[in-house]
């Protein structure tokens, strides 16, 4: 039995439901129950600096900010959050803040006293993270769990005495060493770190907490999500906590909102998030539209224009639980070989095609694959069986999608579609089923073709894509491919994983990201991590061939995969320095040379 069938996040995959959770209060501000998706973001001046602090604090607040977090790394910085909370609430904000923890439950215990709510990471409050391989028995995990006590509860009894919600965050690239050599770096490790400290505040009778489930692959952290939700589904009624959405080093510019945009729209679309976090490398106060746009679709007054379906699908095409491309046949369409292991191809119309044919040699890695109106696709409505009997009763496989225009929801459609038509058959995905027309709001665009498409090729589901929501010919194939890059089904271009500037960053984030880009942008399929501090730095990095981390102020890092090889290198020859270890590990080619179209 798969664990789709013991476990289930979502009451109706079909249709969208929000979850139902307790409401923690954050200061003046309510999170879960009937609230709506609150919005929050973080700080990125150092926490020493109370004018800057209270500076940023204020801004974010006016753009419509309604949590800010700030990062108290020691108990010396803790303390003088009780200076940026003073100065914040004589300018007449009275927006909550949280103290983001990491290592110290000194600084912690310190923090509690001045702000509304306390962040803990289970990977690192008490455990010290070493990388090291070892079996615990079960006495010694026992007496893990013991430390963890220890230092917990007095935080647990301070944050009931002072009021405090907590949120007890797991991150993928931070788990422990014990959690790591039991469960693995798996979804279920995450769960178990967080439920170890869960587990503790309730016996303290202790419930104004909720839970985050973070990593910078959508795909893991969506199943982490899913997964945290079906565990507090069987533990039953009064383990309704809220949650808090985020994928951790989305990073900058389009790229990092598509991220944000497959890992928390997928899940918001299942009615999971209470309060959404966007962890962008640019000044946090560019977070904030992005979050207020990702989570306007969900907010109460909207949900009108989300209409269900009356029709249930017999078995689900995929496990929630695990990623596995759904296994269709292959078929060749103008050329490329599509379905089965093939890469996911992208379609344009021929409109489109049309507008750039001109200059295919100039869009590089962004071109268009297959005309939608030359593949032979055939469009149905997946609430009708008789269009569904058709495809079935074809004896060779057949390029299927949803009708255009038809009443449900992207994701609903399609999820409906792959669970009725025969697996032999290939799915091309829609970022939309109705096709803009005259000028459309891009950001709009970008966020729902990434979370509509990217959830679906999480799920294993999608042969092709097509953008129908941007009308730009270009824009609409950059955005195609954007979306199958961050989805991680189809590396043309280098990948990064940015983290955002927060207090305990090490050198400016920001133009550091962007020179390491200039210099490595041409590396096709390689994966370069870029991370301000050490947090959750060499986790986080296990996925990346290569990593730039903060090791000290002014000082950096340079790590193959999660091993750290070259340390204490001066910033100014840290990107070259990276190039020299790529090119030492035989991943390296020059940038090819830019062909002026005049010429």
């Amino acid at each position: 039995m798969n664990s789709s069938e013991v476990l289930r996040y979502c009451p109706d995959l079909l249709h969208y439901t929000r979850r139902s959770s307790r409401e923690v209060m954050v200061g003046n501000v309510g999170v879960g129950g009937n609230n709506p998706i609150r919005v929050q973001s973080m700080i990125t001046s150092d926490t020493r600096d109370t004018d800057a602090c209270v500076k940023e604090v204020l801004g974010l607040a006016a753009a419509g900010c309604e949590i800010v977090r700030i990062t108290a790394q020691t108990k010396i910085y803790a303390a003088n959050l009780e200076n940026i909370a003073r100065e914040v609430r004589a300018a007449g904000c009275g927006v909550p803040l949280v103290a983001d923890i990491h290592f110290k439950p000194d600084a912690a215990m310190e923090a509690a006293k001045w702000v509304e709510k306390v962040r803990v990471n289970p990977g690192n409050y008490v455990d010290k993270k070493k990388f090291e391989i070892r079996e615990y028995t079960d006495e010694q995990y026992e007496d893990e769990l013991l430390k963890i006590r220890e230092e917990f509860m007095p935080l647990v009894s301070l944050c009931i005495d002072k009021k405090r919600a907590m949120r007890i965050g797991t991150n993928h690239g931070s788990l422990s060493d014990r959690i790591m050599n039991r469960y693995g770096d798996t979804p279920l490790g995450m769960v178990e770190s967080a439920f170890e400290f869960a587990r503790i505040a309730r016996e303290m009778n202790y419930h104004q907490f909720v839970f985050s489930m973070k990593a910078s692959n959508p795909k893991v952290m969506i199943e982490a999500y899913r997964l945290l939700v079906a565990r507090l589904e069987k533990e039953g009624a009064d383990w309704n906590y809220p949650i808090h959405l985020g994928v951790t080093e989305a990073g900058d510019g389009e790229d990092g909102r598509i991220k944000s945009a497959i890992g928390m729209g997928s899940l918001l679309a299942d009615g999971i998030g209470d309060t959404v976090r966007v962890s962008l490398t640019e000044d946090a106060i560019f977070e904030i539209p992005v979050a207020r746009a990702m989570a306007a679709p969900f907010q109460n007054a909207s949900l009108a224009k989300w209409p269900g379906c009356s029709v249930k699908a017999a078995l689900l095409s995929y496990d929630p639980f695990s990623y596995d491309r759904r296994s269709s046949s292959l078929l060749n369409v103008m050329g490329h070989e599509l379905g089965s292991d093939r890469p996911v191809r992208v379609f344009t119309s021929q409109e489109k095609w049309n507008a750039v044919a001109h200059k295919f040699a100039e869009l590089g890695d962004f071109k268009p694959e297959i005309i939608l109106e030359k593949s032979g696709v055939v469009a149905v409505d997946p609430r009708m069986n008789e269009e569904i009997a058709a495809i079935n009763d074809s004896i060779h496989p057949v390029l299927v999608t949803v009708k255009d225009g038809i009443e449900m929801e992207v994701i609903h459609a399609f999820r409906l579609l792959a669970s009725l038509i025969q697996a032999r058959h290939p799915v091309l995905l829609k970022d939309t089923l109705i096709p803009a027309v005259g000028e459309v709001d891009y950001q709009a665009i970008l966020l729902e073709g990434a979370r509509n498409i990217g959830s679906l090729l999480c799920d294993g589901i999608g042969d092709a894509i097509i953008i129908q929501g941007e009308n730009a010919p270009g824009q609409s194939l950059r955005l195609s491919y954007n979306i199958l890059q961050a989805a991680g089904v189809r590396i043309f271009k280098t990948d990064y994983v940015a983290c955002p500037s927060c207090g305990r960053t090490l050198f400016n984030l920001q133009s550091t990201t962007q020179k390491i880009r200039a210099a490595t942008g041409h590396l096709k399929g390689v994966r370069i991590a870029v991370m301000g501090c050490i947090v959750n730095g060499p986790g986080e990095m296990a996925d990346a061939d290569f990593g730039y981390v903060g090791g000290a102020p002014s000082k950096i890092n340079l790590y193959v995969g999660k091993t750290a090889v070259k340390f204490n290198i001066p910033e100014d020859e840290a990107v070259e320095r990276l190039i020299d270890l790529i090119r030492e590990h035989g991943k390296w080619i020059p940038a090819p040379e830019i062909v002026s179209s005049a010429s």
